[in-house]
């Protein structure tokens, strides 16, 4: 009898949502919602990873009627908090074959780029980029160790995922970091040859209501702004929309439910990119690659002015 080929030896197997034990950062509100309510519809087991604990308290009571819905108070920036959250679910469930890295902060108020504060980067990049960190080097060597089949699925953005945005340096420097990272893990979870493989997610379809336009309520005092800043406070959602419409915009506001039900599927299909539409975004990156061909500066991702 003939030794197994390598393709045969690391098939990979299906993901059976029903089956699934999933672990999501910022699952207590917004985009992370829209992802928990569509894992218990699917029949998985979730963990709601949330720092606001009074939106966990919400969340968990409602989606309670709906599925296995448990929560942890995680502080993703921390490693210590990061380890011990990982330990509970393993404790409790013995595995983790879903881990959506969703939790994310803008740097606040947008602004020039050098108009930034050290501390905007710090707890910007804290979140977005050291906590997706943080949270993949915990739990993806044990999803590795368990050798059940799973997806990591990293929360970025078309702004900067995609191409820069002049007037959210900061944020968009993080999700490019964050598009990078999650090619780089996926490569070498599959050359490993492991049952684990990572996914980029781009939220599209319309305005995304989400905390993340008030996130400055729970920046941490010790990464508070020192100086003037950009001189700009947060926008909320229905200021941001506002804005969108003064410029011309037709703004659509995205179905956070069917946005969940998108990302569950296309997790079980073990997509890479994971979006709702891409024409305008390749016709973005087409361009972008014309002028870096010409050794021009690239167009950016537009959006409209601040004021």
């Amino acid at each position: 009898m003939s030794e197994p080929t390598q393709d045969q030896t690391t098939a990979l197997q299906d993901i059976v949502i029903s089956d699934s034990v999933a672990v999501v950062t910022g699952g207590a509100s917004g985009i992370g919602k829209g992802i928990v309510g569509a894992l218990l519809r699917h029949g998985a087991k979730v963990v709601i990873a949330d720092i606001e604990q009074s939106a966990i308290d919400e969340t968990v009571t409602e989606m309670s009627a709906h599925g296995d819905v448990t929560s942890i108070r995680t502080d993703i920036t921390d490693e210590a908090s990061v380890k011990a959250l990982a330990d509970a679910v393993y404790e409790g469930h013995g595995k983790v074959n879903l881990l959506y890295n969703n939790a994310g902060v803008t740097s606040g108020g947008g602004g020039k780029p050098w108009q930034q504060e050290p501390n905007d980067w710090r707890w910007c990049f804290g979140v977005n980029v050291f906590g997706t960190a943080i949270c993949t080097s915990e739990f993806v060597p044990r999803m590795i160790e368990g050798g059940h089949p799973g997806q990591v699925v990293n929360t970025s953005s078309g702004d900067g995922g995609f191409a820069p945005v002049p007037t959210a340096s900061v944020y968009a420097a993080s999700k490019a970091a964050v598009s990078c990272f999650t090619e780089a893990l996926h490569h070498n979870l599959e050359s490993e040859g492991t049952q684990v493989r990572a996914s980029v997610f781009y939220p599209a379809g319309g305005l995304q209501r989400t905390g993340l336009f008030t996130a400055q309520r729970n920046r941490p005092e010790h990464l508070q702004r020192v100086g003037e800043g950009t001189g700009r406070r947060s926008l909320s959602f229905e200021e941001m929309k506002a804005l969108l419409e003064r410029s011309g915009r037709d703004v659509k506001e995205a179905d956070l439910d069917a946005q969940g039900d998108m990302v569950v599927n296309s997790t079980v299909a073990r997509t890479y990119i994971i979006t709702n539409d891409l024409r305008d975004t390749v016709d973005l990156l087409h361009r972008r690659a014309d002028a870096i061909g010409r050794l021009e500066v690239p167009p950016h991702h537009g959006m409209p002015k601040m004021t």
